[in-house]
């Protein structure tokens, strides 16, 4: 299910939260706008923490992480794992692709439709595939 997160939501996280499900607790909220009003972008549980301290936002780390993964399992995020340690949580949840800067340690969206896969292997019987995560690492030559 997706979640429209454009500027007609971005005055109202509360109800980006509760068409979600979830209850728009008072972090949740606070977190909640830092993200809607952000648009799409890529960030850390860190950067967003950071984010959250600098807006007077009473939180703590791990109240970011539980958060992230709340939202991210009610499909407002969507997760994008680097390597063990390395998650970032996409405002955009739609399927697409990233580039990963490996120099900076940034991540952005790969152009629509630059990715093709041709063939996916068959899946074990009582399984589907729910999603192909394509990430591009790019290194500077």
């Amino acid at each position: 299910m997706e979640y429209d997160q454009r500027p007609s939501l971005s005055r109202k996280p509360g109800l980006w939260l509760t068409r979600a499900g979830l209850r728009p607790t008072r972090q949740r909220t606070a977190l909640a706008t830092l993200l809607v009003e952000g648009g799409d972008r890529h960030l850390t549980a860190e950067a967003l923490f950071a984010e959250a301290l600098e807006a007077g936002a009473d939180v703590s780390l791990a109240t970011v992480y539980n958060t992230l993964n709340a939202f991210t399992n009610a499909g407002l995020l969507r997760e994008v794992n680097i390597e063990a340690g390395r998650v970032y949580y996409d405002t955009r949840v739609d399927d697409h692709s990233h580039f990963y800067f490996e120099d900076d340690c940034t991540i952005t969206d790969a152009p629509g439709g630059s990715v093709r896969i041709a063939e996916l292997p068959d899946v074990p019987e009582g399984y589907d595939i729910a999603s192909v995560d394509v990430v591009v690492r790019l290194r500077r030559r």
